[in-house]
């Protein structure tokens, strides 16, 4: 299992909106600039930010976009369903019919779940569990009490200047 690196530009563009004055945006210009990749692309990753309701844009010459709510509200399964979508990791499509040493294939029903299937949808649902409870929040301040002063200083006079 992999996420695509649109997961991490997601997550390392958010981390930057969380001090964003009350409307106040930030523009896919300056964004882009700030991580050094295309405009287009990452157009498209806050397209899909946009249409799961974690961030808002605001159309215009001084548009851009901003958190459509609070950080403390968007978790990092927020995140990732965004940009990856909400299709499961495993799709059993139930080989073990078409398995020569079964005789009666109707046997397996939902009385008799594929047991592969069952431990990887358990252990799917801990992983999304678990990333349901990190926020935004929690990573802008697990992050920030690390960052020198100066760091700090740095980043709040970029937002202000964007």
């Amino acid at each position: 299992m992999q996420y695509s690196i649109g997961v991490e530009y997601a997550f390392h563009s958010l981390f930057y909106m969380v001090d964003l004055p009350e409307h106040k945006t930030i523009g896919i210009k300056d964004m882009s600039k700030l991580h050094g990749i295309s405009e287009t692309y990452l157009s498209k990753i806050f397209s899909k930010l946009r249409k799961a309701g974690i961030v808002s844009s605001i159309p215009g010459v001084n548009g851009g976009y901003q958190l459509a709510k609070g950080a403390e509200n968007i978790s990092f399964w927020d995140i990732i369903e965004a940009i990856e979508g909400t299709s499961p990791l495993f799709s059993c499509i139930e080989i073990r019919k078409k398995n020569i040493f079964v005789n009666d294939p109707s046997i397996f029903t939902d009385k008799c779940p594929c047991l592969i299937k069952t431990v990887i949808q358990e252990a799917e649902e801990l992983m999304r569990n678990k990333l349901k409870t990190k926020s935004l929040r929690w990573l802008r301040e697990q992050v920030y009490r690390d960052f020198s002063l100066e760091k700090r200083n740095a980043i709040a006079d970029w937002l202000r200047k964007v």
